[in-house]
């Protein structure tokens, strides 16, 4: 048998707590920086000069160095690179301290209300019937009714003494995140886009580790829409774009043909008012920063009106509050029969995960 030790640090004694929330929020850090942990780190040094957030329990050369040791950075000639295992972590990190704050949810792991041929054992045992599978025979039951019929010194087992587990039928849902990354999502020197990857990241972890069978495909939108792969959440960067609301739930929609599971949806996570389209002849972007140009609102409502009829349920979590921007959302929402949340920062993570979690219970294959 072999063992392994690592380096052993005071803190790791003292304060499990205080070390864990400093990979926390280095974790946010490495998000708010687009993924680059040599900003992350100045930022942390920065904030240790300001409120001593480390002493001689863990210097910050300590905590660097244990970084390294876990691998969640990698050096390269005096240069800080994040690495798989740190992609992984500010995933897991992300999802641990949104749905950290989430109230309990009665369902349990969610399923749907109807039992059928699914592969997870239910509490519920019924009598057996032709066809079903030997893997999901109640034993316990099964040997009862026997002794109770027969007694233990003529044990006999006959068909009608074997008691079958019910099956649960879960739901299996192809979801597609819209991310809004135009100017807006950065104006005013507020930052929303930090909190919007983080939902990704969070969603993305839940969906793995507790909803394999679920897909999830980010799509980020400004003046075009382009699909990115789950590790790239990190370095969403936020551009001088518009909103090309139109082109984000094409693409979405288009994702989401390829699923052949009937429950497909879209989330999308905007700020602002469409502001852009790609025009289908030329393929030139239409552009207008001014109002709600008709144009670009009805292009818009033709693929919520699509959405409809191909049956993809849309919500939208709308992180701004101006009273026009509601009533494009009321219509937009309407013409989709989807649902609208109005979300400032701080919730915007627990509306997401909250709501996917409830849509699910509701579906079913």
């Amino acid at each position: 048998m072999k063992f392994y030790y690592s380096k052993w640090y005071e803190l790791s004694q003292t304060s499990d707590e205080k070390l864990q929330k400093l990979l926390n929020l280095f974790s946010y850090l490495l998000v708010k920086s687009n993924g680059d942990p040599n900003q992350a780190i100045k930022w942390l040094s920065r904030l240790d000069e300001k409120y001593i957030i480390f002493d001689d329990s863990l210097s910050f050369q300590d905590f660097i160095d244990l970084l390294l040791e876990k691998g969640l950075i990698r050096e390269e000639k005096e240069i800080y690179f994040l690495t798989d295992s740190g992609k992984l972590q500010i995933r897991k990190d992300s999802f641990s301290d949104i749905f950290g704050n989430l109230k309990k949810f009665s369902e349990g792991m969610h399923e749907v209300t109807v039992t059928g041929k699914g592969t997870d054992k239910t509490e519920i045992s019924r009598k057996y019937q032709f066809g079903d599978q030997p893997y999901n025979i109640n034993i316990t039951q099964t040997l009862s009714n026997s002794l109770i019929k027969n007694g233990l010194d003529e044990f006999l087992l006959s068909e009608e003494d074997i008691e079958i587990f019910e099956t649960e039928h879960l739901s299996q849902v192809s979801t597609v995140l819209l991310i809004d990354i135009s100017h807006s999502m950065i104006l005013y020197g507020e930052d929303r886009i930090t909190p919007a990857k983080q939902v990704a990241l969070a969603l993305c972890e839940l969906i793995l580790s507790k909803y394999r069978k679920d897909s999830l495909e980010v799509v980020v939108f400004g003046d075009t829409a382009e699909q990115i792969n789950i590790s790239e959440i990190p370095f969403i960067k936020v551009g001088p774009f518009h909103t090309n609301l139109k082109a984000g739930i094409q693409l979405a929609r288009h994702l989401l043909k390829t699923h052949k599971n009937k429950n497909k949806q879209i989330f999308i996570i905007t700020d602002g008012k469409p502001s852009a389209i790609t025009e289908k002849n030329s393929g030139r972007i239409y552009k207008n920063s001014w109002g709600l140009d008709p144009k670009i609102v009805n292009h818009t409502f033709d693929e919520a009106l699509a959405c409809r009829r191909e049956h993809i349920a849309v919500t939208t979590f709308m992180i701004a509050d101006d009273p026009y921007l509601i009533n494009f959302i009321k219509e937009f929402t309407s013409l989709c029969c989807g649902k609208a949340y109005y979300s400032t920062l701080n919730e915007l993570g627990q509306f997401v995960l909250s709501n996917y979690i409830k849509s699910r219970h509701n579906k079913e294959n």
